[in-house]
């Protein structure tokens, strides 16, 4: 497997991390921890899960967690008029917050990866339309974030 394979293995397990955390309240420490036994490179249900970049994901994961005060207000701030990002569903929250994490906290990889990437994990959740939203708004936040 590649780099930009695992790498993208642990964007889609960090989503998924992400969304577990809203849904269940679940502290930081233990989710990862239930990710590296349970879930990254595992198979469950006859499903195997790709081997993640294990540093990658736990630094998604952990930065989204740390700053996400800072994230959300980036994000509420290119949703449109009225919007809240109470209103987009947990799974978007998550894809958004870990996209965004990536373009203000990790420099080293390239805007257009990140959001290709993040665009990616939308298809696996989402119609082309929301696919469509999330290279948006990520491509705004980059605007701001990587001057």
């Amino acid at each position: 497997m590649t780099r930009s394979q695992s790498r993208s293995a642990a964007r889609l397990a960090a989503v998924q991390a992400l969304y577990q955390q809203e849904m269940e309240g679940t502290a930081i420490a233990p989710l990862l921890h239930e990710f590296h036994e349970h879930r990254l490179g595992a198979t469950i249900e006859g499903v195997t899960y790709a081997e993640a970049e294990q540093s990658f994901f736990d630094d998604v994961v952990r930065g989204v967690g740390a700053r996400r005060l800072e994230i959300d207000r980036l994000v509420t701030a290119k949703l449109g008029e009225g919007w809240r990002l109470e209103r987009l569903d947990r799974p978007m929250r998550a894809i958004l917050r870990a996209g965004t994490y990536e373009l203000i906290a990790r420099p080293d990889v390239p805007v257009a990866s990140v959001i290709s990437e993040y665009v990616d994990v939308a298809k696996a959740f989402y119609d082309k339309r929301e696919s469509g939203f999330v290279n948006g708004l990520l491509d705004a936040v980059a605007k701001d974030a990587r001057q």
